[in-house]
């Protein structure tokens, strides 16, 4: 009873199995490695990790201890009873209480204990061999005899009558020893092969695993900066909407104050012209020509250009000053045109075609270098190491750290290709055109199909695009060049992903019409820049 009881406590709670390199978790409770490593990593993201014995709940991924005590008691109990765990078959003839079997006998069919086993038979036909529940597969079904050769034509195991006088007479032949033994080492072979392809496996998954904690983190900076951004948004649109709230306010009251004024000086213009009116009333009324006559004359009563003024006053003073208004709300635009600067870049120096670099036929580059045109007349440029062979260019600025994108106009166009280099490209042969080679990236108009090419590798995209812009992004440290057709919404077509080893140059090739660079290129704020 003891010895069952001690076996019961060396079980792990997760796979019934006695522990194999057992770890304690905090609350005390223990578990295979391997079991309780599958468990945490199921509750991964649900928001806490727990036990599966009593429940206790852990915020972080907990702590494995390797239970060293634990791991010298497992040793020592495998190493005193092998038999009964890795079988657990027991004597034949032990009946008034179970024994773990030492051996089996094919003859008899029954397993023996250490003591049974001393008494056994020790006559060769009396075959021993590892305790086994299926003492029966170890004999021949026709002959009843145990099985001591494999017949290599059949591939099947047999007894010595069927090499004599039975089906497999004449065949070839080898011991069950041997062939187990030329078997094993096949499954050796295999074994070593497998083994070599899981850890290539676990390699790939922990890589993979990184990559996921590297875009986690990236996604939670990304969205730290948006946040905050946002946060700063609102905060300039309060202050934004106060500010012409009080300005409305402000206006309101001076035009009103304004009117008031007018209001009261007009209210005693009516009081003097009630009384002026009243005067004349009178004067109208009487009969004594003589105080009538020596009246003074009435016709300043009457000023027209007064009464202009006064309107003149209100019609000016009736109506909000609009444009001030308008004014202020064109902050907006500020702010707009400063979220796609505070959540991916800041301006930086604009973009230029290197004419050095232009190829000698068929391609004319603007003015200001930021286009680039097919001609039918040769350029008659010098002819230098610098020099594309083929109507390409790129730009006079390269790239060697931090996030940027670029933009191309391509409406004019149906046939180019827009992408990054090295500047160690090459610059003649069929290998210098850009896509061509492992040294460019391209994405690639021909007509109406599109596609992505690196190093003469193409990719198809899909047939529906309608692509009058273009956009090119490069995170450098992180190896990745994008494309984007600038529809709407704006629509990711593909990303490369690499190890660079040198800067990079933005290049553009044209076979018909002409396509244009924007002319600003935009740069990451630097981690821990004001925006």
């Amino acid at each position: 009873m003891a010895s069952a009881d001690l076996r019961q406590e060396l079980d792990c709670s997760i796979c019934l199995s006695i522990y194999t390199d057992p770890v304690t978790l905090r609350c005390g409770h223990n578990f295979c490695r391997v079991c309780i490593d599958r468990v945490l990593d199921t509750q991964e993201g649900a928001g806490a990790y727990t036990c599966p014995d009593c429940r206790a709940e852990c915020q972080e991924h907990p702590a494995l201890i390797r239970n060293i005590p634990l791991c010298n008691i497992v040793g020592r109990f495998l190493s005193t009873r092998p038999d009964q765990e890795e079988t657990g078959i027991f004597c034949t003839y032990c009946i008034h209480s179970p024994v773990p079997a030492a051996k089996s006998c094919l003859l008899c069919e029954a397993s023996l204990c250490d003591n049974h086993l001393r008494v056994h038979s020790k006559s060769a036909e009396h075959v021993l061999c590892d305790p086994s529940t299926a003492l029966g597969n170890r004999k021949c079904s026709v002959h009843k005899k145990v099985l001591e050769y494999y017949c290599i034509e059949d591939a099947a195991c047999i007894c010595v009558s069927c090499c004599l006088i039975g089906e497999h007479r004449g065949h070839q032949m080898e011991s069950l020893d041997e062939a187990s033994e030329k078997k094993k080492e096949k499954l050796r072979n295999v074994l070593q092969k497998l083994t070599t392809k899981r850890a290539e496996t676990e390699k790939r998954v922990q890589s993979l695993q990184e990559r996921r904690r590297e875009d986690q983190g990236k996604a939670a900076g990304v969205t730290e900066r948006v946040t905050a951004l946002f946060r700063d948004i609102r905060r300039q649109l309060e202050d934004l909407e106060k500010r012409v709230l009080s300005e409305i306010s402000g206006q309101e009251q001076r035009v009103s104050l304004s009117v008031c004024d007018l209001i009261q000086q007009l209210e005693i213009k009516k009081d003097e012209l009630s009384g002026k009116m009243l005067h004349i009333d009178e004067l109208c009324n009487m009969s004594d020509p003589v105080t009538v006559s020596q009246e003074p004359d009435t016709g300043d009563l009457c000023d027209t250009e007064d009464a202009e003024r006064h309107d003149n006053k209100v019609h000016g003073a009736r109506d909000l000053d609009v444009g001030l208004i308008s004014g202020t709300l064109h902050t907006l635009s500020d702010i707009i045109t400063d979220i796609n600067i505070g959540i991916y870049a800041q301006e930086a120096t604009d973009l230029v075609l290197d004419v050095t670099t232009a190829g000698n036929n068929s391609i004319h580059i603007s003015g200001d270098r930021k286009s680039v045109s097919w001609s039918d007349i040769k350029q008659n440029r010098p002819v230098t190491p610098e020099r594309f062979q083929y109507n390409q260019v790129i730009t006079t600025r390269r790239f060697s750290s931090g996030r940027h994108y670029w933009e191309v106009d391509v409406s004019k166009s149906v046939r180019w290709r827009v992408g990054m280099c090295y500047p160690s490209i090459d610059r003649r042969g069929a290998q210098s055109a850009i896509g061509y080679n492992n040294k460019s990236w391209c994405l690639c108009r021909y007509y109406n199909q599109y596609s992505v090419i690196h190093d003469r590798t193409e990719i198809q995209l899909p047939a529906n695009i309608l692509c009058d812009r273009v956009r090119v992004c490069l995170d450098y440290e992180a190896g990745q060049l994008s494309f984007y057709s600038l529809c709407d919404p704006i629509r990711h077509l593909h990303t490369y992903t690499a190890v660079l080893t040198e800067p990079l140059h933005a290049a553009l090739l044209v076979r018909e019409g002409s396509i244009n660079i924007s002319s600003r290129v935009m740069k990451e704020i630097p981690s821990g820049s004001e925006t």
